[in-house]
């Protein structure tokens, strides 16, 4: 391998590095910003999984929510609450910090695919492949939500849909149209 190709490959690589850890921040932020609608605390996560695999694509935003999750996991408080730690993940609500790896896939294929520029149908696509992918994370949390229930006590399907995905659904799809916004002027500034 020549020099300049090597050069080449370790700056894609740094900045690649760099862009990670940047949006790994920006999901924490988004976890720490909460707003209560009544009893119902809506956080910005979601925004922050959409907005981070939009801006990065498939791959980096994997690695990206992925890396987020682990620092959480290892106890550093960068989910929602300044919480951390491993029992998180024991609580009803963990199945969703699981979702949000295959929300970061399903927001990041669709955005490799729509390229760097985005006009108006192709931020539609954007916004729609936003919401399949936050479906994709409420259906993982829901079951988890359900099965926690159950070894609790009884709950049904419709009861854990009721009280983890309706609520949230009005709150999601203004965090879809922001984070795909935001994606649509920023994006380009990328390389």
């Amino acid at each position: 391998m020549k020099g300049n190709e090597r050069k080449k490959r370790y700056s894609s690589a740094a900045r690649d590095i760099c862009y990670i850890a940047m949006f790994v921040a920006v999901m924490t932020v988004c976890s720490w910003i909460s707003v209560f609608i009544g009893s119902i605390p809506v956080t910005f996560q979601t925004l922050g999984v959409c907005l981070t695999a939009g801006m990065l694509g498939a791959k980096r935003g994997v690695i990206a929510i992925g890396s987020y999750i682990a620092l959480g996991l290892c106890g550093a408080p960068v989910f929602a609450g300044f919480t951390g730690g491993v029992a998180k993940l024991a609580m009803p609500t963990g199945g969703y910090i699981l979702g949000f790896l295959l929300t970061a896939l399903v927001v990041g294929l669709a955005s490799d695919a729509l390229g760097v520029k985005l006009g108006k149908r192709k931020s539609a696509a954007l916004g729609v492949a936003s919401l399949l992918g936050i479906l994709c994370c409420y259906a993982v949390g829901m079951v988890w939500f359900w099965l926690y229930m159950n070894l609790h006590g009884t709950a049904s399907v419709l009861a854990a849909f009721v009280s983890c995905v309706l609520p949230y659904l009005p709150f999601d799809f203004v965090k879809i149209a922001a984070a795909v916004f935001l994606v649509a002027k920023l994006k380009k500034y990328l390389r």
